[in-house]
């Protein structure tokens, strides 16, 4: 797999002009994003995009670009904010909330066309969806990695936090200082290359009636990320969107009560 830094506008024009007319399904484009603070009270350090047909993951400099990484267009006339807005153009991204907050009112971007693997899992688990799932516990438990790998993966995380986590000693503006640390790039590159993974092993248990579910929910997560109440840190972050007092079938897409979904 080949790694890419994107770090000057005419880099971004070229890979917006490569991400603008790729398969759709499965999604092409998984993103992930780091920063300080992240969220609308913070700043964007790296946007993490993975481009599966292409089988490279593109490192954008949000630090050193600015506005620029979003704005610039390619030869196609199109702009990576174009792209991200896009509902024809599927992206996928675990738990768009603070991404989506932080790129809304940093940059103006709203998001579209997102594939939230967070409510996937949600949505094809067994038992109680009353909380919602991390990454980390999502990637170990679902990604089908061998046990090899899943101990590659998780000595790299390891790595990453020791150089951002305060509570480890680090510091979370080790993602703004250039050259970029060979252990934050695979920390930021090894997460969105699990993504694939996870998304194929969700989306073929997901109903037509959760899919429904989670496109509904997602559309919600994302005007709620925008709002100006939106508590990137709220305490209720971890707990699933769906009512879970009552049996739901999944086949059906009715309770008991036959209501479609009850919300929170």
């Amino acid at each position: 797999m080949s790694v890419q830094l994107i770090d000057t506008p005419d880099l971004v024009a070229n890979l917006t002009d490569s991400i603008v007319d790729l398969p759709v399904s499965p999604p092409s484009l998984y993103i992930d994003l780091e920063g300080i603070e992240l969220s609308r009270h913070g700043t964007i350090s790296i946007v993490t995009l993975h481009v599966l047909p292409a089988a490279t993951t593109y490192l954008i400099d949000v630090h050193w670009l600015g506005a620029a990484a979003f704005f610039i267009e390619g030869k196609a006339g199109q702009s990576f904010k174009a792209i991200l807005e896009s509902d024809a153009i599927p992206k996928v991204i675990f738990d768009l909330r603070n991404d989506s907050n932080a790129l809304c009112a940093l940059y103006q971007v709203r998001l579209g066309g997102v594939h939230d693997l967070q409510l996937l899992e949600l949505a094809t688990r067994g038992g109680s969806r009353k909380y919602v799932s991390g990454l980390a516990k999502c990637i170990s438990r679902d990604a089908g990695l061998d046990t090899g790998q899943t101990s590659a993966w998780q000595a790299c995380k390891e790595i990453g936090r020791s150089l951002f986590a305060p509570e480890r000693g680090g510091r979370y503006e080790v993602f703004n200082e250039r050259p970029l640390k060979q252990a934050i790039s695979d920390y930021c590159t090894q997460d969105v290359t699990a993504l694939p993974l996870l998304w194929s092993a969700y989306d073929a248990k997901l109903t037509p009636a959760w899919r429904t579910m989670v496109e509904m929910t997602t559309r919600e997560r994302i005007i709620d990320s925008q709002s100006q109440s939106y508590d990137p840190n709220g305490p209720d972050k971890a707990l699933g969107p769906w009512d879970d007092s009552e049996d739901w079938d999944s086949d059906t897409g009715l309770y008991g009560s036959d209501v479609f979904f009850t919300a929170r």
